[in-house]
């Protein structure tokens, strides 16, 4: 590892030596006359991370460490910046916009184009700022922090990064782009730069950051679970160290197993239905053949359709079957309230001889029963008996209900 960085720290550094016409020539212009030298060249440094183009279409520029690396050298104080603080290169970057705009007032036009320059320079160095800080930390995000060799410190990178993250996330509120686009006004130009450029570029960043910060929260997450079983994993070797002796039980000859140990999966499935077995054919069609089925016959006499006479007095014998359910369902009721004992249904019913049909009696208490409101239910506690479908389970076949009070 040491020896590739030294291999790669070398050519970047000849490079440099080599090609330093074009890395001056572009310093003190601020982009790189792409005529004036060759391609081969400019294509290697840009390779290399020495020149970097901002758009397709743009002229080529010095990376912004390259540019640091020469203003920290050189003492240069007019493009040196003190503070690499966003707020302070905006700062920088509307000062240079006012000075721009009133060199065109007074039509100083040969001051305007050196402070476009210097407009540009700063807007594309605040961009690569970003987009640097941005690389840098998905490098570290897919190396997964392999720069340090414990899980801790893993760890406490990650927690570093993260507030990193939401540091720069803060950084990029500074951006307000309604002040921009009213500082740019109609100049197509300055547009381009504060409102276009700096806008798409703090679209990308701010999804990118987006993106790194769950990642983050990922990798922290499986970092903790590597130190918890390495953790676990460096206790039982201090016991061993401790007790050398320690021999690991053998619980598969033990009668009884922990539960720990005695996982192991049903030989059998629970028994279901498969509707595809054709050989169930058969006990399908049985089924179905028991079904009840309601039919009413459409071939009706007209002399059935059309109106009858009938006698208002003949409507008082209609609900008389009904009137003896509920009749004796009340009396079932008021039964189990004075004597307080659990009695079913049937058993009632056999003890009072009731001429009902046994199947109408049960349903006419359970039907008695959820008609009463939520408060009288509550003092009654029914249950259903019966039993279960011999073939098919899930199905409870209700012979009965027991009635009692709570």
């Amino acid at each position: 590892m040491s020896q590739a960085l030294h291999s790669a720290g070398i050519k970047l550094l000849r490079a440099l030596a080599r090609h330093s016409e074009v890395i001056m020539n572009a310093y003190l212009s601020g982009r790189v006359n792409e005529l004036e030298h060759d391609a081969k060249v400019l294509d290697k440094l840009v390779e290399l991370g020495v020149l970097w183009r901002p758009e397709p279409g743009e002229d080529l520029r010095l990376r912004s460490s390259i540019r640091t690396l020469l203003e920290q050298n050189l003492k240069d104080e007019k493009n040196r910046q003190l503070d690499a603080n966003i707020g302070t290169k905006l700062s920088t970057i509307k000062t240079i916009t006012n000075h721009y705009k009133e060199a065109l007032h007074h039509q100083n036009f040969s001051d305007s184009e050196v402070f476009m320059e210097d407009l540009t320079e700063q807007v594309y160095a605040l961009v690569d700022s970003l987009k640097s800080n941005v690389r840098n930390l998905w490098r570290r995000i897919h190396n997964e922090f392999g720069y340090v060799a414990s899980i801790n410190a893993k760890i406490r990178e990650n927690e570093l990064a993260q507030s990193q993250l939401t540091e720069m996330r803060q950084q990029l509120e500074m951006f307000q782009f309604d002040e921009l686009a009213k500082l740019a006004g109609s100049s197509r130009e300055l547009r381009r730069l504060l409102v276009v450029h700096l806008q798409r570029s703090h679209s990308e960043i701010s999804q990118e950051l987006s993106i790194a910060q769950s990642k983050l929260i990922d990798l922290l997450g499986k970092f903790r679970q590597y130190l918890h079983r390495s953790q676990l994993l460096k206790g039982f070797v201090l016991h061993q160290q401790q007790n050398p002796d320690y021999q690991v039980k053998d619980h598969s000859a033990s009668h009884h197993i922990a539960l720990v140990f005695n996982q192991a999966k049903a030989m059998l499935k629970p028994a279901s239905v498969d509707v595809n077995n054709i050989e169930h054919d058969a006990l399908f069609s049985q089924i179905v053949a028991g079904i009840k089925q309601v039919r009413h016959s459409r071939l009706l006499e007209q002399s059935e359709r059309e109106g009858q006479a009938y006698d208002v007095q003949d409507i008082e014998d209609i609900n008389i079957d009904s009137d003896i359910v509920k009749q004796s369902v009340e009396h079932y009721f008021c039964q189990i309230i004075d004597s307080g004992q659990v009695l079913s249904a049937l058993e009632y019913h056999q003890q009072h001889q009731l001429e009902l049909d046994p199947e109408v009696w049960v349903y006419g208490v359970i039907n008695g029963f959820q008609s009463l409101s939520s408060e009288e239910q509550g003092f009654f506690e029914i249950e259903p008996l019966g039993h279960q479908h011999p073939e098919f389970n899930g199905n409870y076949i209700i012979e009965d209900v027991a009635l009692g009070l709570r």
